[in-house]
């Protein structure tokens, strides 16, 4: 028996989000097995990304040629396993990310997969691991989806890091219509009001924010 999540975006009903699934790209038997396992885990699975935004970035990492993408965030690997899918031949996906228990879902479905060669998971503090990276600009592609109040540093970290049209996805940020409610005042919901205005206002790059699942931001890094 397989599962389907809830729509993450806030304003699709339940049968508007079946009908979106059904008319693009949905899961394989592998990408299923995947949000099926998360989905044991509880509340908690929430934290995955919709399939609809998986499928727009594998298509995004696939139009970028992209052979170099830094993922912060990888909970139980949905998203890597669709950028690694992505990913130019010899190219390779950095994970960052603190869980070893969410990151070993990941793990054995990216081998079901056949793409754990390109993989690579560094449990540790994603700006340190971050800070570690050379400074060139030579990442073609970059996901952030952590911890909110850390938004701003990891892309800091990053967009330096980013080559010129490279692009940096950014997750929830419309944080289920949280950002425009002024009765919010919590820790994360700051946080991302303060990242979405940051790079609204950024000369290094282009920013679309789109209203994918939970939000989505496109950052292009300019010459």
């Amino acid at each position: 028996m397989t599962s389907q999540p809830a729509p993450k975006s806030f304003f699709l009903s339940s049968e508007v989000h079946e009908y979106l699934l059904a008319h693009g790209q949905r899961p394989d038997a592998v990408q299923q097995s995947l949000i099926d396992a998360t989905a044991a885990l509880g509340p908690i699975a929430g934290m995955q990304i919709a399939p609809e935004q998986g499928a727009l970035m594998t298509m995004l990492t696939q139009l970028l040629g992209a052979r170099s993408a830094v993922e912060v965030g990888t909970f139980t690997g949905y998203s890597a396993l669709c950028v690694a899918r992505g990913l130019a031949p010899g190219g390779r996906l950095l994970c960052c990310d603190v869980s070893e228990e969410w990151t070993a879902i990941g793990r054995r479905h990216w081998e079901q997969a056949g793409v754990a060669d390109r993989i690579e998971l560094v449990l540790a503090p994603a700006v340190d691991t971050l800070r570690a990276l050379p400074d060139e600009p030579t990442i073609d592609i970059a996901f952030i989806d952590a911890d909110k109040t850390n938004y701003v540093n990891y892309y800091e970290e990053l967009v330096r890091r980013i080559r010129p049209n490279g692009l940096i996805l950014v997750d929830n940020v419309l944080w289920g219509g949280r950002v425009v409610d002024p009765k919010d005042t919590g820790e994360d919901t700051a946080a991302i009001r303060a990242f979405n205005d940051l790079v609204a206002a950024d000369s290094r790059v282009d920013a679309v924010m789109l209203p994918v699942s939970d939000g989505l931001t496109l950052l292009r890094r300019l010459a």
